[in-house]
């Protein structure tokens, strides 16, 4: 597993998000957790001190919509496993089993100060596959970088699944038929449910199907439903399907949001908003704006931001939040919507997404503000352990990232 270290933190600006900025203290990490955050704490004999002196302290950042390890860097078509587009109802799927822990989007995201992400597959199919939490280094398999191993169901509406199977002149070819699909399915794992609860009952062997047995986990409410969706209009066709069979919607991308901002705020329901530094690629982009994002939360809609890596490279997170407050999104709802907000959203913040007792130590000593666009990660920790120093000497003086690779710190 991602090794667990002992480390404190001292003399740092520590913004813990969930609660108010510290100055000159130390976050305290014993055996990869936290222990203690504040102006007062003890370091214990033999625990190793990092003095950030006078550095920003924040909890590693949360990309909860990524394809890295899925959609490798520069490996085209041979190291593309997003989409298994080869059955509309792809609830059976793992992201977990496509997934290539050495792609290169990995240590991009420990440049930009991400320590955890959301790997989804993607969104080709109305129903694309499970999805799983993991670090974003430090195992010897993915494996081992396990936060939760499902977290929720991708699902896709509008353009994308009914341009895939409508070019081949097959359902979905309509927003009709991609509801239907979902609908059909989720009709089917009702049934499913059941019966597999009667023959458990009566003690009875039962066939199991992994697809119906993932939607049944949905509409336990065990499982999220991760909604691919940017119009208005098929954001209101989520909610319908949402309220149709009950379960747990958060609505991804959800670029044109805002239009219905005041339902999505009455409902509690998130949107991981993004990817920003996009063109206007296709039609349901067209009224994609950055400033739609303060909008959504001004209403009082949760948001969380993502790049869609590698739609965006998964480095450029923070930027994309700085780049919201520019658009008037306020600083410190920018913060907690790349830490608390998505870790909430998601059910990992028993885990991470904040500086506080408890949870993961996993830590980044930034240069300055991490929304100043020029402050870098200096210092990255994940559960403890440096996986990524800045050397600010190196290159005479340009300075250049350093990632502890995996054959450094797994050796026989």
């Amino acid at each position: 597993m991602t090794t667990r270290s002992s480390i404190a933190i001292t003399h740092g600006y520590v913004v813990p998000v969930a609660s108010a900025p510290l100055d000159d203290a130390t976050v305290l990490i014993e055996d990869g957790v936290i222990t203690a955050v504040g102006t007062d704490v003890t370091v214990p004999d033999g625990v190793r001190v990092l003095d950030a002196g006078g550095r920003w302290v924040l909890p590693g950042f949360v990309e909860s919509h990524a394809h890295m390890g899925m959609h490798e860097e520069g490996e085209g078509w041979a190291g593309n496993d997003t989409n298994e587009s080869t059955n509309p109802n792809g609830a059976a799927f793992r992201a977990i089993d496509g997934l290539y822990v050495e792609d290169e989007g990995f240590r991009d995201a420990l440049a930009g100060g991400v320590t955890t992400a959301v790997v989804k597959p993607g969104s080709a199919n109305p129903i694309g596959g499970q999805t799983v939490a993991i670090k974003t280094w430090g195992g010897r398999t993915v494996d081992e970088q396990v936060i939760r191993a499902a977290v929720s169901v991708k699902s896709a509406l509008g353009e994308n699944p009914k341009r895939v199977y409508g070019d081949r002149k097959k359902t979905p070819s309509t927003r009709m038929g991609v509801a239907q699909v979902i609908r059909e399915a989720f009709v089917e794992a009702q049934a499913y449910a059941a019966a597999r609860d009667a023959a458990q009952a009566e003690g009875k062997p039962f066939a199991r199907d992994l697809a119906k047995e993932t939607l049944a986990r949905v509409l336990d409410g065990e499982l999220f439903w991760d909604q691919h969706t940017h119009r208005a209009d098929d954001i209101a066709t989520a909610l319908r399907l949402a309220d149709e069979f009950g379960y747990r919607l958060v609505v991804n991308h959800g670029t044109d949001g805002a239009a219905i901002a005041d339902v999505l705020a009455e409902r509690d329901v998130p949107v991981i908003f993004g990817p920003l530094l996009t063109s206007r690629s296709k039609v349901e982009l067209r009224d994609r704006s950055i400033g739609a994002l303060g909008a959504l939360a001004r209403a009082g809609v949760r948001v969380a931001i993502t790049t869609d890596h590698p739609v965006v490279p998964i480095n450029f997170l923070v930027h994309q939040a700085s780049f919201a407050v520019k658009e008037g999104l306020d600083r410190d709802v920018a913060l907690a919507a790349l830490t608390t907000n998505p870790a909430a959203f998601l059910d990992l913040d028993d885990r991470v997404g904040a500086l506080a007792p408890g949870l993961d130590g996993d830590v980044v000593v930034w240069s300055g503000d991490p929304l100043d666009v020029t402050a870098r990660a200096e210092h990255v920790l994940i559960t403890g352990t440096e996986v990524y120093t800045w050397d600010r000497e190196a290159d005479g003086g340009r300075g250049r990232g350093r990632v502890v690779e995996r054959s450094e710190r797994f050796t026989a």
